[in-house]
C-alpha cells in the first residue's frame, strides 16, 4: 500500500504526490476525497438523442457516439470522472465561480502545481492532478473574453478551449471529461451562441476520436443553460430516423 499523504498542506512536494494519487485505484483514492457525495460516472446518465427538433440535424447520425454524451445538472467538483475542465483565468491560480470551487475542492497542492505551469494563454489547456476532488485530473483552460461582442476571434477561441482540453484528456488517456459552460459568466460570451461552439467542437473531435473517449458531459448549474443544451444536442448527435422519417423521403 502506497505511503499515506497529506493533501491538506500546501508543504508536500506536489510532484510525488500526484504520482502516488495517479498510481491508485479508484477505490484506494476516495480515502483522500474532500467529500462524501461525490457522484460516480455509473450515477451520470447518458443523454439519449430524441427523434424530431425544431430544425433540421447540423450533422449526420454517427452510431459510434451513442451513449458518449451526458447532460447533467450539478456541480462539477463533485464527479468522479477522469477529468473535468476548469474554467480558469490566465494565471490558473484560482478566482472566482468554478474556477474557485474547483481549487477549494482540490486543496491548496492545486495552486501549488498551478503556479509551476507559468500561466495560460487563451483558448489554450492545461492539466494537473485532481489532488482531493473525485476527479484523476483538472484541465485548466482559459476562455475569450466576450463583454465587448462576439467575433471570429472569440468564436475561434471558445472552439480551441474545447478541442484542446479533449486533446490534453485524450493524451493522459482519461477516457471521460466533463466541461463547465465556459466563458459564459463574467466573461460576457452569451450563452445562447457559446453552446453551439462547444456542441460542435465536441461533436467533430469525437467523430475523429471517439475510441479515445467513452463519455464526455456537459455540466451545467442554471435552468437555462440546461434547457439550451436540451435544445441544440439533437442538432449536433441525432437520433436515428424514425420509421415516418424514412417513409416521407420515398
Amino acid at each position: 500500500m502506497p505511503r499515506k499523504v497529506n493533501l491538506n498542506s500546501a508543504e508536500g512536494n506536489w510532484k510525488e504526490i500526484k504520482d502516488v494519487l495517479l498510481s491508485l485505484s479508484v477505490t484506494d483514492r476516495r480515502q483522500y476525497y474532500r467529500m462524501s457525495d461525490f457522484v460516480p460516472l455509473d450515477d451520470i446518465p447518458v443523454w439519449t438523442p430524441t427523434a424530431g427538433g425544431s430544425e433540421p440535424s447540423r450533422y449526420k447520425r454517427n452510431e459510434n457516439l451513442d451513449k458518449k454524451i451526458s447532460l447533467y445538472t450539478g456541480d462539477i467538483t463533485k464527479l468522479e470522472i477522469d477529468a473535468i475542465v476548469n474554467a480558469a483565468n490566465k494565471t490558473l491560480l484560482g478566482g472566482g465561480g468554478v474556477d474557485g470551487a474547483i481549487h477549494r475542492a482540490a486543496g491548496p497542492l492545486l495552486k501549488k502545481q498551478c503556479a509551476s505551469l507559468h500561466g495560460c494563454e487563451t483558448g489554450e489547456a492545461k492539466i494537473t492532478c485532481g489532488y482531493s476532488l473525485p476527479a484523476k485530473y483538472v484541465i485548466h483552460t482559459v476562455g475569450p473574453i466576450a463583454q465587448g461582442g462576439v467575433g471570429e476571434e472569440q468564436r475561434k477561441a471558445l472552439r480551441s478551449c474545447y478541442k484542446n482540453s479533449l486533446q490534453s484528456a485524450t493524451e493522459n488517456a482519461a477516457r471521460s471529461v466533463a466541461f463547465p459552460c465556459i466563458s459564459t459568466g463574467i466573461y460576457g460570451y452569451p450563452p445562447e451562441q457559446a453552446v453551439h461552439e462547444a456542441l460542435a467542437t465536441v461533436r467533430e473531435y469525437l467523430d475523429a476520436h471517439h475510441d479515445k473517449l467513452d463519455r464526455v458531459i456537459f455540466c451545467v448549474f442554471l435552468p437555462t443553460d440546461k434547457e439550451l443544451y436540451l435544445q441544440n444536442l439533437p442538432l449536433y448527435f441525432p437520433a436515428a430516423p424514425t420509421e415516418a422519417t424514412v417513409k416521407s423521403k420515398l
